[in-house]
């Protein structure tokens, strides 16, 4: 597949100086909403090409027939909604009328899309000038390879954007987009390869696509997963729903308050990937003092963190597992309660894992944050017993800069801190080598301890990795201590000399002008 990053920033330059006045938040279902379209109307012409040839398995299919294209999991796209029609039209004034025209059609013939894509081209507010050079500029994008490759460049065009419109509006932008490669730990971790998919604040799916991904590479079948999830945001849920629609990701997302109206009482889930907004004050929590999900403790009203763990745990499955990200300030908190509750959750044995984050992961906050790892079975379902044990994983010190406010983790990172849990989490290998395979684990000083029930209570249950894993060791170069502080005090003596020099010399050119101290 070719290399398209430099088409990504050139499609975000021009559509970013086209922006205008308009807020980012609109603006971005403006440009996601047309790249969905060109998606879709590729997609639609290839296989039309094929039906309108007649060859082979397509002898005798009519072409403008949307049966014959719901075989083959493409969207039927009418002719006046097909890109080549409106980009024909793109330099008219009525452009924005159009393209509405062209969302209702789709919608009104794809039952699946109903609700979906956005109608707003037709906004006064939009300049449609503008609006008819970013249908020009997004016509220059080619879906037209052959299945997952067109996909993949549709997901990373689209995730770049998504991103990049995090970045843009800041703090609000971040509350629909977690960064890939947090993702792609949380996916790494858990290998959800089959079961019931949940995410409660689902944002714009982004853990649904990297689960898919993960099956996908791991040669299993994507059919083997099913994806439930809900969002409060209405604008951010069709955000989410045109994000799996282009991928033919089957997903039964609902809108709604997860804490005031679950969508999904009933299910248990075997994975729980999810990023709740950091320490949200206003949840509604006096409306649920006595909500059965509050096993562990009734949380604080001014703090989701720990209506959220709860949720999730108790959205788990007998043996399901879920990973979340929260501010750190989760891990060793007491106010409201919040102590009482992660205590009796360790004691319930439903900590699994706990992993420091590096910071600058986010776009829409500096708020340092971790993973919590959840296993509702402990003790042998798939894995060792681990009951009496918890993994502190401190990957503060990973990742790597990518712009100046911005950090991410590389995917040696992911494995690293992957291979490291699942080699935890496994029965020994049987000839018991310890050679870092799975099952071969070992506490790495100032990177990752596996705790005892005991020690965490020594530690008064808080679950910070850097209180655990102590400091990582150095390598002792071979100098003997004394000629150590031989070398340190002459050095520090020769730095004294020279400042005592420098200053003699300023002394002097300052008397030469006039200055004397």
């Amino acid at each position: 597949m070719p290399d398209n990053h430099e088409l990504e920033k050139t499609l975000w330059a021009a559509a970013d100086k086209m922006r205008s006045n308009m807020d980012a938040a609109e603006y971005k279902h403006v440009v996601l909403g047309l790249i969905f379209l060109k998606y879709i109307s590729d997609a639609f012409n290839g296989l039309h090409q094929k039906l309108a040839e007649g060859q082979g398995e397509f002898e005798g299919a009519d072409p403008e027939d949307p049966d014959e294209y719901m075989a083959y999991n493409v969207f039927f796209v009418p002719e006046t909604a097909r890109w080549k029609y409106l980009q024909d039209r793109a330099k008219q004034p009525e452009i924005g009328k159009w393209v509405d025209d062209a969302m209702d059609a789709i919608e009104k013939i794809n039952p699946s899309l109903k609700g979906v894509l956005p109608k707003i081209y037709a906004d006064p507010d939009i300049n449609k000038a503008r609006l008819g050079e970013l249908i020009d500029l997004i016509g220059t994008i080619g879906f037209n390879q052959e299945g997952h490759i067109a996909q993949d460049l549709l997901g990373r065009v689209y995730e770049y954007f998504l991103g990049q419109f995090a970045d843009a509006e800041g703090k609000k932008g971040g509350q629909f987009y977690t960064p890939a490669s947090i993702v792609k730990l949380l996916v790494a971790m858990l290998e959800p390869y089959s079961g019931r998919v949940y995410d409660g604040c689902c944002g714009s799916g982004g853990m649904f696509v990297q689960s898919e991904k993960f099956v996908l590479e791991h040669q299993g079948n994507i059919k083997d997963l099913s994806i439930f999830g809900q969002e409060s945001n209405p604008t951010t849920l069709r955000l989410a729903k045109m994000n799996l629609a282009i991928r033919g990701i089957d997903a039964q997302l609902e809108l709604g308050d997860t804490f005031l109206n679950d969508k999904h009482p009933d299910l248990k889930a075997d994975f729980i990937l999810a990023n709740p907004p950091f320490n949200v004050s206003d949840w509604n929590g006096e409306q649920l003092r006595e909500d059965k999900r509050w096993k562990y403790g009734v949380p604080p009203a001014g703090n989701a963190n720990y209506a959220w763990l709860q949720h999730f745990v108790h959205k788990l499955s007998p043996t399901g597992t879920a990973g979340i990200v929260l501010a750190n300030g989760s891990m060793n908190s007491n106010t409201g309660g919040e102590g009482d509750i992660r205590r009796n959750m360790i004691e319930a044995g439903l900590i699994d894992c706990m992993v420091a984050l590096p910071s600058q992961l986010f776009y829409n906050t500096m708020i340092p944050a971790c993973l919590w790892f959840l296993a509702r079975d402990k003790t042998n379902h798939k894995f060792r017993d681990r009951s009496n044990e918890i993994l502190f994983i401190d990957a503060r010190n990973l990742g790597n800069m990518v712009t100046r406010r911005n950090r991410e983790l590389t995917d040696a990172d992911i494995a690293t801190i992957a291979d490291t849990y699942h080699a935890w989490r496994s029965l020994p290998s049987p000839d018991g080598r310890g050679a870092g395979g799975e099952g071969d684990y070992q506490d790495g000083p100032g990177f990752c301890k596996s705790a005892t029930l005991d020690e965490v209570r020594a530690s008064n249950y808080v679950l910070m990795p850097g209180r655990y894993v102590g400091v990582a060791e150095t390598e002792d170069d071979g100098v003997p201590f004394e000629e150590k502080m031989e070398q340190f005090t002459t050095t520090l003596a020769e730095q004294f000399a020279k400042g005592a020099e420098l200053e003699k010399t300023i002394r002097e050119n300052l008397k030469g002008i006039g200055y004397e101290f």
